[in-house]
């Protein structure tokens, strides 16, 4: 099987959705590149291969370097740092630049009614000079682009700013061709589209708040101890195995183990949890969060790339590059979008003069047809809502991975949960051992049989003996079979067996029907049952529970409420499920027990079958396949690299209570998707008829192409301020 390599380039340069379209079809004409996803807002291009790095980076970045576009190849598993987010914030002067141009077009326009002002070399002169210097940089990209047969909103802006300029210079040198000069056009449609770009790009940066939040997380140094003392070094120079100190108040730099001290730490930042956690020795602590009491010692485990906070800031950034479905359209009308229009100016040109119009007449509707077309509201209209909905997630300990995702979440009508430590607590305590001889040391037997295995049950069968100060039993083999139990010798020859009542009947151990009588009615309390036997012979039973979570009947209500069919999935006897499901108020067909591990993902299929959209919640380790075979795999409680690897939706804090609100952000960040699409189109559909003056013979109304330049910066605007909207639906909704 060929390994796919990926590359992830910044690219420069990119103005419009136009652009977005030309970057990926040249991307994917270079040898070896199975797919492509540009992101027009984070200006990065994420390149997948079955070449390795040093064959295709040379391809790809001359393909996009011929284009005129520039290029810069991210490091394989570089952790971003503080100020590395493309959307750079622009400058007041811009706003301010902007501004002047429209009011010099503005006295101007006015100066035709007033002597001093009414000179049009004095007009000529300033246009000249608006042009040549606050337009140069708009203008030579788009003749660049145009002339690389790329054209781009520039290209189609310049043209109209361009052809309204030398129309006025003819006028005014060429008297006699009894044309009039308008040199205030260029200057204030110049000035529009400046303090658009201007007042967008402030828009755009706020959409990264988020990202560049996770970034400041991690400090930029670190307290190393070497001997008897301590020193601050760069953390990039922190190694695994160093000892790092870390004092009250103090950001934890590094994934690690509490070796010496005892604290509480705040892991909200990272995790979305709302209270501090205590943590001592042994514990694991994350890079990231914040030391809030004691001063500890910490063993680095990871660093850079590999920690925590890092894996969590590269899904954040795919999430946010990868795209919605839905923009497939918007794409494919993105890439000849910028022709369409030049043809469609043309068009109208041409109609016009057909029509007995002047050039004049002709030349501004033509002008205003080329102006007012915005490529740039179909471009940011999925990455815009994507990093806000996105961002907002990671600020809550929920990762959401992009657009596929969003989109899926739309369509589903069916949850499936796992049991056990995702309803529930997740740390089984021994609730009844019932020996079927009172004199028989069943928690001995069946703790020593647990040494050897590596499950949460056996875990508090352990605790319960190491409480009860019993002495284990030596035991030389020990084997586990998945979802059935576990059998295990000692050294004078015992066999010891502890598991559910169909594996030890087919052991050839006999239960009565009053040991079974007994067993039914400890599950219907909704305790799970082991059944124990030594050496081919019955001993007794073992009841164990693990309480729900506090919050999972209330999310099941909202869960219902949102309209999905809530279904519980769990390894146990089917008595025990329906025991939680009633208890969560879940109908008893929507609950499946005697599910073993392996089988989990054949019942999500079971569903697809029968219709369903199915998402499916688990732990994001046991539950990888499951989490893989549902149309959304949702990770609770975990952020570990398999959660990651396979679920569409990690959340990071061990609380259901994230999981409606990951559920309804996801709702509404695609809601927002969708407005942002349709208003994008409408614009378009809308205003360049009007412009081309399909409304001028009925009603007399004509967009100069000033008023088209005005329109098509606040079409772009306008969709990244519905975007930042989303931060309201987020004040109105707090995970408790």
């Amino acid at each position: 099987m060929t390994k796919t390599t990926v590359v992830t380039l910044t690219i420069g340069g990119m103005k419009c959705a136009g652009c977005v379209a030309t970057v990926e079809r040249l991307l994917k004409q270079c040898e070896g590149v199975e797919g492509v996803t540009v992101n027009f807002l984070l200006e990065r291009a994420t390149v997948f291969t079955n070449l390795d790095r040093q064959q295709v980076i040379p391809l790809l970045v001359e393909r996009i370097q011929k284009a005129g576009y520039t290029v810069q190849v991210q490091e394989e598993l570089a952790i971003p740092q503080v100020g590395q987010t493309p959307v750079d914030s622009p400058s007041n002067r811009d706003i301010w630049l902007s501004l002047v141009l429209i009011t010099v077009a503005l006295v101007g326009h006015l100066g035709h009614h007033h002597p001093l002002l009414s000179n049009d070399y004095l007009h000529g002169l300033l246009a000249t000079l608006a042009l040549a210097l606050p337009g140069r940089p708009l203008l030579v990209d788009g003749a660049k682009m145009l002339g690389r047969g790329t054209p781009n909103m520039n290209s189609l802006v310049g043209m109209g700013i361009v052809a309204a300029y030398l129309c006025s210079v003819a006028a005014l040198f060429f008297p006699g061709t009894g044309w009039h000069c308008f040199f205030e056009e260029p200057v204030m449609l110049l000035g529009f589209i400046l303090l658009g770009k201007a007042l967008e790009a402030k828009a755009k940066r706020r959409t990264t708040d988020s990202l560049r939040a996770l970034l400041a997380l991690q400090p930029p140094t670190a307290r190393v101890i070497v001997g008897e003392q301590s020193f601050v070094i760069p953390l990039a120079q922190v190694n695994v195995g160093d000892r790092v100190r870390v004092l009250p108040g103090e950001k934890i730099p590094v994934d690690g183990l509490i070796v010496q001290g005892a604290t509480t730490v705040d892991r909200s930042l990272v995790t979305g949890e709302s209270l501090p956690v205590a943590q001592t020795v042994g514990d694991e602590v994350t890079g990231g969060t914040v030391n809030l009491t004691g001063s500890i010692e910490v063993e680095v485990t990871r660093v850079g790339a590999d920690t925590t906070l890092a894996q969590i800031i590269r899904l954040v950034e795919t999430a946010q590059t990868n795209k919605a479905p839905i923009q497939k359209l918007a794409d494919r009308v993105s890439g000849v979008f910028t022709y369409g229009v030049m043809v469609l100016a043309l068009l109208t040109f041409g109609v016009w003069l057909g029509m007995g119009q002047d050039i004049f007449f002709a030349l501004k509707l033509a002008i205003a047809v080329l102006v007012i077309a915005c490529p740039c509201a179909l471009g940011l209209a999925t990455p815009t809502a994507l990093m806000v909905g996105t961002g907002m997630g990671a600020e809550r300990g929920i990762l959401i991975k992009g657009g596929e995702s969003l989109e899926a979440i739309q369509n589903l009508n069916a949850i499936v949960f796992d049991k056990t430590g995702t309803l529930t607590i997740g740390k089984p305590q021994v609730a009844a051992i019932i020996p079927k001889d009172s004199h028989f040391p069943l928690l001995q037997w069946a703790a020593s049989a647990e040494v050897g295995a590596n499950h949460p049950i056996g875990h508090a069968l352990l605790e319960q003996a190491r409480a009860c100060g019993i002495d284990l039993i030596p035991i030389t083999t020990c084997e586990t079979v998945p979802g059935m139990g576990i059998q295990a010798e000692t050294r004078d020859g015992h066999r010891i067996y502890l598991g559910n009542q169909a594996w030890l009947e087919q052991q050839g151990i006999e239960i009565t029907a009053l040991w079974r009588k007994q067993a039914l009615k400890l599950a219907e309390e909704g305790k799970t049952i082991i059944f124990a036997a030594l050496d081919q012979e019955f001993v007794g039973l073992i009841a164990i529970s693990d309480p729900l979570k506090p919050e999972a009947p209330r999310v099941i209500e909202a869960l219902q409420n949102l309209g999905l069919q809530v279904w519980v999935i769990s390894g146990d006897r089917q008595e025990t499920a329906q025991a939680i499901g009633r208890e969560l108020g879940i109908p008893r067909q929507q609950v499946m027990g005697d599910v073993k591990p392996a089988a989990k993902a054949e019942a999500i299929k079971t569903l697809q079958k029968r219709g369903y959209k199915v998402a499916m919640v688990g732990d994001g380790i046991n539950d990888a396949p499951a989490l893989a075979t549902a149309d959304v795999g949702i990770a609770i409680g975990s952020g570990t690299d398999v959660a990651m690897e396979t679920a569409d939706i990690v959340l990071l804090p061990d609380n259901l209570n994230v999981l409606t609100t990951a559920i309804e952000l996801s709702r509404a960040t695609f809601a927002k998707i969708r407005q942002n699409l349709f208003w994008a189109f409408f614009y378009n559909c809308l205003g360049i008829p009007v412009a081309a003056g399909v409304l001028y013979p009925s009603t007399g109304i004509l967009l100069t192409p000033t008023i088209a330049g005005m329109a098509m910066a606040c079409s772009s605007v306008s969709v990244v301020l519905n975007s930042l909207s989303l931060r309201w639906w987020g004040k109105t909704k707090s995970t408790p």
